[in-house]
């Protein structure tokens, strides 16, 4: 009885250890299971995550480097999202979410292109002057987002078309001007080619006037043409320059000489005053072009009677400063900051009965700027004017 009692008891304490091992292994199992669903769990998380950080990442980059205002609004018309390029335009700093659009810039044009896209639906758009420090031309286009968590958000994507606009009245001003000034002379000529032919042309002394009128405002359509073909090879960009050693005075005496009648005619004294040895490394030819406009409107709206004088002085081992200066009525403050551009005439009727294309001052800062220097005036009205600009010098060979 014993024997067979042992046997029973050492085959139930086996079983149980057999059931003991298997449910350990059973758990183990489970664990693994566990812990691998677990860590594909995280995975996943980690990859879902790593995604919305990097489409967070490409949306700003893409927001950061936009030339375009953006700004995102929600459904009370508040900022949730603006981009540098709308910080920039409207000079509002970043902390401007969690406004209304109204309250960061002030336009009622904007509140009620809002209004509209709200009821209409779908993409508007409008121009609007936005008069900040920098007045500016915008275009701007609004559309409603449907769909998502927030519902009701506005996207608004803004247009710079300053520079557009600036060019497209500076292209109609041009044309005007241009037209204005062939027409004022192709007239005078057409009148008086009209009155020889009604018989003018039979009195040598009528007629002889007539034709010298002519050959006047002739060559005045022949100075305009060209200065119009020069200013439009130097604003196509950098022309090439025949770039020489050139001894400043005796470019500057050749140009004296060239005017020295047309001073004679004003009682206008030239004087030059550039100091002897002083080279710089110029193309000459543009540089007397430079010389020759700004003595001629010295000449020609300085005082009668007055001065000219044209100095230079070496600023540093690289650079010369040329001056011109007269002793006339000088350049009220209102037109200096305009003076170098196309066309534009401080007094317009004073400039036409002196003749010129108004388009000298425009050549002379596009050569200048060829050579990499700068052109700038000084002057006080009822003291003169000084039109200051600067050259390359030529490098001294080292001894």
């Amino acid at each position: 009885m014993e024997p067979l009692f042992t046997l029973l008891v050492g085959f139930s304490t086996a079983g149980l250890v057999w059931l003991w091992w298997r449910q350990r292994r059973a758990n183990a199992a489970l664990r693994r299971q566990l812990d691998q669903a677990r860590a594909r769990q995280e995975a996943s998380e980690a990859s879902r995550q790593a995604a919305v950080a990097e489409a967070l990442a490409q949306r700003a980059t893409l927001l950061h480097g936009m030339a375009e205002g953006v700004a995102l609004l929600d459904g009370e018309g508040r900022i949730q999202l603006v981009n540098p390029a709308f910080e920039r335009l409207f000079g509002v700093p970043s902390d401007v979410v969690g406004r209304t659009l109204l309250e960061a810039v002030r336009s009622h044009e904007l509140d009620e292109l809002i209004r509209q896209v709200r009821t209409a639906g779908h993409v508007s758009s409008a121009e609007i002057e936005w008069p900040g420090p920098e007045p500016r031309s915008l275009q701007v286009n609004a559309t409603s987002i449907a769909g998502g968590r927030t519902p009701g958000l506005i996207l608004l994507v803004f247009h710079d078309q300053t520079r557009l606009k600036q060019l497209e009245s500076t292209r109609k001003e041009f044309v005007a001007n241009v037209s204005h000034e062939l027409r004022t002379p192709l007239s005078l000529i057409k009148g008086y080619v009209e009155t020889l032919l009604d018989g003018a042309k039979d009195d040598p002394a009528l007629a002889q006037r007539f034709l010298q009128t002519i050959a006047k405002h002739t060559d005045r359509l022949t100075y305009l043409i060209e200065d119009l073909l020069t200013i439009s090879r130097l604003e196509s960009g950098p022309t090439p320059l025949n770039l020489q050693p050139t001894g400043l005075r005796d470019l500057v005496e050749r140009t004296v000489d060239d005017l020295a009648q047309r001073a004679a005619e004003r009682q206008v004294s030239l004087t030059n005053q550039i100091p002897a040895g002083l080279v710089v490394r110029v193309d000459a030819d543009r540089v007397q072009q430079v010389l020759f406009n700004l003595v001629d409107n010295a000449i020609k709206y300085g005082r009668p009677g007055g001065h000219v004088t044209l100095g230079a002085r070496a600023l540093d081992s690289a650079w010369v400063e040329v001056s011109v200066h007269d002793d006339g009525p000088g350049i009220p403050a209102e037109a200096r900051h305009r003076i170098f551009e196309r066309f534009y005439r401080v007094d317009k009727n004073r400039s036409r009965d002196q003749g010129g294309t108004g388009l000298g001052l425009a050549i002379v800062k596009h050569i200048v700027q060829n050579h990499g220097g700068e052109v700038r005036l000084e002057s006080e009205s009822g003291r003169g004017a000084t039109f200051h600009f600067t050259l390359p010098r030529e490098p001294t060979p080292p001894e």
